[in-house]
């Protein structure tokens, strides 16, 4: 008998499902391979309106919710939803409640696991604390480069005090990299699995391809944040201008604060907007190159959707991307900002490498699939709750 055939109860609490993050996309992809394989599977989640079924419990956030990203709010008044989430919890009978994050509803589900005494579990999706000493710094803009350093790394060292003692209120931990098992392991003491993240490598993939020109397209997909240090980019301009690459422009898919910014100083960039489906997966095979300058991901499921087609990769040394791209192979991992723009000069001239290299990352990421990632999930909690 698998884990999956013997799968506990699970309530997931979900502080992000319908936006558009990377969090949000697992939330809806543990959803639907739940129903897929007829496992016990209830969702808590925020939503328009009060919806209440055998798999989901959906509730609307109160006028007092503000703004914590361009599409991502927090609910002061989250507790007024605790009687009627408990209410259907006892209906369902957990035997294990996962929360996704330090949100609202990730309190909530701490809450409930103490009253209701059910197993609590908790995964790591997004580096908070990296995310506001960014924010910090920026804010924070019209202070000498010293003290907004200093004020930044301060925001980030008491971030992820708070958060780690959040994720320390759990019984068994989940992390997507290597860099983050080890932190949390250290900071709460928790048995702390793997974690990642999968992909749908029909819809991804390079024969979506329909660009025939001959420009070099360098492409970015995510949230248009100070956290993903997409500054960076016009740099990358200059950088391949001086290296004799003329016949480029960049692509950026998504939404967020800095496009304005961005539109003024990378003048030879299309702006998709957000794009979902097939627009999507035809934007990644429209790409020769992947440029993606975050150093704050916990993950990069943008860098394996560019991989599987078929577009090398250049990321930062810091974050999670760096685990997923294999130097040399399908991409480069950059140990700076010269070293971006110079990973990206190089793909950008040899038109070999860059074939080479995007056989090569399709090649990767072929046998990730979502279903083996909850798989591995699955395995975890019957390691831990039934000895298995």
């Amino acid at each position: 008998m698998t884990a999956c055939e013997a799968a506990p109860r699970v309530a997931l609490f979900a502080d992000t499902f319908h936006e558009v993050n990377g969090a949000a996309r697992t939330c809806r992809e543990w959803d639907a391979f739940a129903r897929r394989r007829g496992l016990p599977f209830l969702c808590v989640r925020w939503g328009r309106a009060r919806e209440f079924s055998e798999a989901a419990c959906e509730l609307a956030r109160s006028r007092f919710a503000f703004l914590i990203d361009p599409d991502l709010r927090f609910d002061p008044c989250f507790f007024r939803a605790l009687e009627p989430i408990q209410r259907e919890l006892e209906r369902f009978e957990p035997e294990v409640i996962h929360a996704t994050s330090p949100g609202d509803l990730g309190i909530a589900g701490a809450i409930l696991a103490a009253r209701l005494k059910t197993r609590f579990t908790l995964s790591w999706h997004t580096n908070l604390h990296e995310f506001a000493a960014r924010r910090a710094q920026q804010f924070l803009g019209w202070m000498p480069r010293g003290w907004r350093g200093r004020t930044g790394a301060a925001v980030e060292r008491f971030v992820l005090g708070r958060v780690c003692w959040f994720f320390g209120r759990g019984d068994v931990l989940f992390a997507p990299n290597p860099e983050l098992r080890s932190l949390l392991q250290e900071r709460t003491g928790r048995p702390v699995f793997p974690m990642g993240r999968g992909i749908d490598t029909e819809l991804f993939h390079p024969a979506r391809r329909k660009r025939r020109d001959d420009a070099v397209v360098i492409g970015f997909v995510g949230r248009l944040m100070p956290e993903k240090n997409l500054r960076l980019l016009p740099r990358v301009a200059e950088a391949l201008r001086a290296g004799g690459v003329t016949n480029f422009r960049f692509q950026i898919t998504g939404a967020g604060s800095e496009r304005e910014w961005l539109e003024r100083h990378l003048p030879n960039a299309e702006f998709t907007g957000v794009l979902f489906g097939e627009a999507l997966a035809e934007a990644y095979a429209g790409m020769d190159i992947f440029a993606f300058p975050s150093p704050t991901d916990t993950f990069g499921n943008v860098v394996q959707e560019a991989l599987a087609s078929g577009a090398p990769a250049v990321v930062t040394a810091s974050g999670g991307p760096r685990f997923i791209v294999r130097p040399g192979v399908s991409g480069f991992v950059a140990a700076s900002e010269e070293e971006f723009s110079e990973r990206i000069v190089q793909l950008a001239r040899e038109e070999r490498l860059r074939r080479e290299m995007g056989e090569a990352a399709r090649r990767q990421v072929e046998g990730q699939t979502w279903d083996r990632v909850f798989e591995e999930v699955y395995d975890a909690y019957a390691r831990c709750f039934t000895g298995a």
